[in-house]
């Protein structure tokens, strides 16, 4: 690691400069990693950074504090961003992300519009809750709606003259879709290319989009790299991702619309979905009742917290896009293209057993779980593991949350919430 000190204003990544033209390098950093480190007002009215040390290298950070009576306007953003106040769309804004994205974006001082179709595909008073959060802060305005609606779109667009959009809203689930792949179909394909459309023709500035880890499918070779071939999906709802990738990339290509794809990894935490496994499982042994473990609980995934991916999906977003001048039509590398293209993987990049997510689930919730153990499900694929060296080299950041701390504090959570 190249431990040259580097000035705040690190291209893409991190600005502090004062509002009024005032003090521009107030401190330095011993690595690009560092400008992840958090930000928060001291007794005395300065800004300290608390990190100690880089949490990707190691490396020393120092210290610096400016008192604010030496510039009334100090500009200091957690995530990398320009200086001035940003309109987004985030789609799905009711789901587990959409929420969570959409309250970084506000803390921030970004003003978010949240679309979403408040669909029953889960508890939608759940949706509601989430929802309740969000209309509480300043700079939020919530419009109902399916992406699916094709005369929607270009009115709100039109009125609203969105800067970016990250497009959460998606039909999830890879074990749903064996049994209602329409809802694929009018979700994640028409609704898909309706916000193409709409980003084109009103001059958004970077899309960024969900797709997911069910990409990878058949694929074998560990960790998953985005620089792998994806071709051979094993659901319908991964076709769909997979299609969406593709959707933005003919965009990207004909019309320069700058679009990032991120595929997640396995999300959990506070708020998270009723249909996930955790939540299932958290669920059914505070009942008493058996829990389902497919493949007889040989299974990995790259379990992923809710803020590193929240932090995540604001950095990419935050970076738009370029062509890749390395490229090459010879030997094409699916992660990048000649246009303003990229996709990225998010996730732990740290496989967990099955079996010790269960084990883990068990000491916080202080109860053993009944367990049903059964053969693989249709559509499941039994590891996950992300490769996110590229997300580390473009936006300097790494998921880290481990596993028993996520977990703790989700439990914490689904009792308050529960009151259980």
């Amino acid at each position: 690691m190249n431990q040259a000190s580097r000035a705040t204003s690190v291209p893409g990544f991190f600005n502090s400069s004062c509002l009024n033209g005032g003090q521009d390098d107030i401190a330095t950093y011993d690595c690009v990693h560092s400008v992840t480190t958090r930000i928060a007002m001291d007794a005395g009215g300065g800004i300290e950074f608390l990190d100690d040390a880089c949490q990707t290298c190691s490396v020393p950070i120092r210290h610096p504090t400016i008192g604010l009576n030496e510039c009334a306007l100090f500009c200091a953003v957690i995530y990398a961003r320009s200086d001035q106040q940003m309109k987004y769309l985030v789609t799905g804004a009711a789901g587990f992300i959409g929420m969570n994205v959409s309250l970084a974006l506000l803390e921030r001082g970004d003003s978010v519009v949240g679309f979403d179709n408040l669909n029953p595909y889960y508890s939608v008073e759940l949706k509601h809750s989430r929802l309740n959060r969000l209309v509480a802060k300043s700079g939020f305005h919530f419009e109902e709606g399916d992406l699916a609606d094709r005369e929607r779109l270009p009115t709100l667009f039109a009125r609203e003259k969105f800067d970016a959009v990250i497009n959460l809203a998606a039909q999830a689930g890879v074990r749903y879709s064996l049994t209602n792949p329409h809802a694929y179909v009018d979700s994640n394909l028409v609704g898909f290319v309706n916000v193409l459309e709409a980003c084109r023709h009103h001059e958004v500035k970077h899309l960024t989009y969900a797709s997911s880890s069910s990409v990878y499918g058949a694929n074998t070779e560990m960790p998953f790299s985005v620089h792998h071939n994806v071709d051979h999906p094993l659901s319908l709802y991964a076709a769909t991702k997979k299609a969406n990738e593709l959707m933005a990339h003919t965009y990207s290509h004909l019309y320069r619309l700058p679009t990032t794809g991120l595929r997640f990894f396995t999300v959990y935490g506070p708020w998270g979905r009723p249909d996930m496994a955790l939540w299932l499982f958290t669920k059914a042994i505070l009942a008493g009742e058996p829990i389902d473990i497919f493949n007889n609980g040989q299974m990995r995934r790259d379990f992923t917290y809710i803020d590193d991916i929240v932090q995540g999906i604001i950095r990419v977003s935050d970076r738009i896009p370029a062509g890749n001048p390395d490229w090459s039509s010879e030997h094409p590398d699916p992660s990048s293209s000649r246009a303003p293209y990229r996709i990225y993987n998010i996730g732990n990049n740290q496989p967990v057993e099955l079996m010790h997510l269960i084990e883990t689930l068990e000491r916080n919730l202080g109860k053993t779980a009944v367990k049903n153990f059964l053969p693989m499900q249709p559509g499941d694929v039994p590891a996950t593991f992300a490769d996110v060296d590229d997300l580390i080299r473009d936006v300097g950041f790494k998921p880290s949350t481990p596993i028993e701390l996520g977990i703790e504090r989700f439990v914490r959570w689904y009792r308050e919430y529960h009151k259980c």
